[in-house]
């Protein structure tokens, strides 16, 4: 008796991992936090958030009607947060973690080898179509949204200028780092206000927008599953040959190690000339580095070898540390004391609005426009999310992170315009 449930013990896994052999694992990383042993760096912030990135992901994927909904994104973004609201975390942990996040920007890493690897991955008809097409399904759904949006908050009593510029806004700029940072310094120049009090008030949005955004991603898979039609299970434009460029993409292509090793110099080049090109012209150098793998891709400029390499490494990073970087944007990019400061209903019921009538557009304009109604919601969602943060958790809960490169346009270029459109109105209106 005693043999058999050893046995089962032993053949329970998280994740991947025997159960026996997390235990130790994660008791190493715990009392290295605890005795103040953890390494402040890469090596230190790698292993706590993988500890608890497994752990999440895996419960997330495992509880009844929590995994419908995006539970692991949820776990794993959400339940660091209320750890380190609640101080449960240790400070020593916290600080790995923020050198690996903050310090050597694996966030940026992370997005660069899914935009890169995802483009250079993909068939080139549907990269040219699905960049033409889906600009229209981002218009109207950013003008859905603000309708929507203005329309329930004056149902409970909010002024047009405070539901605008103080919870649409902030969910469809584009994310804290691109949206509500530049946003603060606007507002508060505009109105003469310290920066701070600002940021308070334009998180919470962004914040509840971005969860109502990332359960509608899960739903969304969901009734991809349930009606096959409606879903390119991550193409998004109907080509009529969409069976053989899946098998395409998921080919089992040998695993070339040098090759992953030269896509992740692929990636990191497409980052680094962005970054180049936008002091010279002043776009954001994310965007910049779309095109380019884009226009690479188009005319066959790298090699066919160098893509494959590139597509695997996007295939590992996506796969394996997709769970452990939503730990880490948890832990610094989640602040929930803001969050609950601002919660009410009616709040709420507003930011939902506004991500319902956003995904609800892309859903309805993308079936006219001969795009896979499921991609174009998800990726027209990408506009309510929070930057390069939402973008992977919205894209992790409906299982689609092929869709990177147009979720990436859909955050950084309408984030961009709306700030820009908000901080004119905001001068016209004082």
């Amino acid at each position: 008796m005693l043999l058999d449930i050893l046995s089962k013990f032993a053949n329970k896994k998280v994740g991947v991992i025997p159960l026996p052999l997390y235990l130790i694992l994660a008791g190493v990383v715990y009392a290295a936090s605890v005795l103040g042993q953890l390494p402040a760096d890469m090596i230190g912030g790698f292993a706590t958030i993988m500890v608890m990135g497994v752990l999440l992901g895996d419960v997330g994927q495992k509880v009844p009607i929590l995994k419908s909904i995006g539970g692991p994104a949820i776990l794993a973004i959400f339940v660091p947060s209320v750890m380190v609201f609640y101080n449960l975390l240790n400070p020593s942990a916290i600080q790995a973690i923020k050198v690996l996040m903050k310090d050597s920007n694996f966030l940026y890493l992370y997005i660069s080898c899914l935009v890169a690897g995802s483009i250079l991955g993909m068939n080139r008809k549907v990269l040219l179509q699905g960049f033409l097409r889906m600009f229209i399904p981002l218009l109207v759904g950013t003008v859905a949204a603000i309708a929507a949006g203005l329309l329930v908050g004056s149902l409970f009593g909010y002024s047009m200028h405070r539901t605008f510029f103080y919870v649409i806004i902030p969910i469809i700029g584009g994310g804290i780092g691109e949206g509500i940072l530049p946003l603060s310094m606007a507002y508060s120049d505009i109105l003469n206000v310290p920066k701070e009090a600002i940021v308070g008030q334009l998180i919470p949005a962004a914040m509840i927008g971005n969860v109502v955004a990332i359960i509608s991603a899960g739903l969304l898979k969901r009734l991809g599953e349930r009606r096959p039609e409606l879903s390119g299970n991550g193409v998004l434009v109907k080509t009529g040959a969409e069976q053989d460029l899946l098998s395409q993409q998921s080919s089992d292509q040998p695993i070339d190690f040098s090759l992953m090793g030269a896509g992740l110099l692929l990636a990191c080049s497409f980052f680094i000339f962005g970054g180049l090109v936008s002091k010279v012209i002043g776009i954001p150098g994310a965007i910049i580095m779309i095109f380019a793998a884009a226009v690479a891709k188009y005319l066959r400029l790298i090699p066919a070898k160098m893509e494959q390499g590139a597509f695997q490494m996007y295939k590992f990073i996506s796969t394996s540390l997709t769970w452990p970087l939503m730990v880490g944007l948890g832990v610094i990019y989640t602040p929930l004391k803001d969050v609950v400061s601002a919660i009410s209903l009616e709040y709420i019921l507003i930011c939902m609005s506004v991500v319902v009538a956003m995904v609800s557009s892309g859903y309805f304009v993308g079936k006219l426009m001969n795009m896979y109604p499921i991609e174009s919601a998800i990726v027209t969602g990408c506009h309510s999310g929070l930057g390069g943060t939402g973008d992977v958790a919205i894209l992790s809960a409906s299982n689609r992170m092929e869709l990177m490169p147009f979720a990436q346009i859909s955050t950084r270029i309408g984030g961009a315009s709306m700030v820009i459109i908000a901080t004119l109105l905001m001068k016209l209106w004082n």
